[in-house]
């Protein structure tokens, strides 16, 4: 038997042996089925994959939808750099329609973003989906669902000082408007505004101030606060 590929000289001069193994690769879960993938158009799921760039001063949050091998849809979240937007708006008409491999080994901007989606290949071909036992997996368009009403990312910012104490700034809620403290000034809850829902309404027409208002919400045992703070400013 010979090789169609160069081999070195001791390799010709060997006698050919039959290979006895012949197992097949061990089946992996997708979207609810056993699936023993062989090639790219085998991989099918929706996950998520994370990652930082390398001074890690900002975070991506990468969410992918795969029928067939294919980025049929594609969630980017950044947090951190302000370059790092652009470059997910960058990633987002970049990713859909090219295969995992192919997005794998595409420059997505930002290291933030090519780490994610090595992590996220990596939970894919390995069958670790969120839709790993899902029959069909999810539609497309499931990505949204992630955003919730207003469509925005579920987004926490903190700050705390030793000297100071925390300062609850945005919470998954909304942006966080006031914090209310008890007697001891330990925070008990906090006011909010839903920026997704105010812009929306605002957008279809409501006066700016209607819709800053209606969309004011607390959290949390607010209500008995003895004293209500801006964290922005005290």
């Amino acid at each position: 038997m010979t090789c169609k590929h160069q081999c070195s000289h001791e390799v010709e001069q060997m006698c050919p042996l039959y290979k006895g193994a012949r197992h097949d690769p061990a089946p992996i879960p997708e979207e609810g089925k056993w699936v023993k993938a062989k090639q790219i158009t085998d991989i099918s799921g929706l996950t998520h994959g994370c990652g930082c760039c390398a001074p890690q001063q900002g975070t991506c949050k990468l969410t992918l939808n795969v029928k067939e091998g294919v980025i049929e849809e594609a969630l980017v979240e950044t947090i951190g750099c302000s370059g790092m937007t652009h470059s997910a708006a960058m990633a987002a008409e970049i990713l859909p329609g090219k295969t995992i491999l192919e997005a794998l080994n595409t420059d997505l901007v930002c290291d933030a973003i090519n780490v994610a989606m090595r992590e996220l290949f990596l939970q894919i071909v390995y069958g670790r989906t969120q839709t790993a036992f899902s029959e069909n997996g999810l539609p497309i368009g499931a990505g949204l669902e992630d955003l919730g009403k207003g469509l925005r990312s579920q987004v926490g910012t903190m700050y705390s000082t030793k000297v100071k104490g925390p300062r609850y700034l945005e919470m998954a809620e909304g942006y966080v408007l006031n914090v209310g403290v008890d007697a001891n000034n330990e925070i008990i809850g906090y006011k909010f505004v839903h920026l997704g829902k105010m812009m929306e309404a605002i957008k279809n027409g409501t006066d700016p101030k209607t819709a800053f208002e209606s969309n004011i919400k607390t959290y949390g045992r607010f209500d008995e606060a003895v004293k209500v703070i801006d964290p922005r400013k005290e």
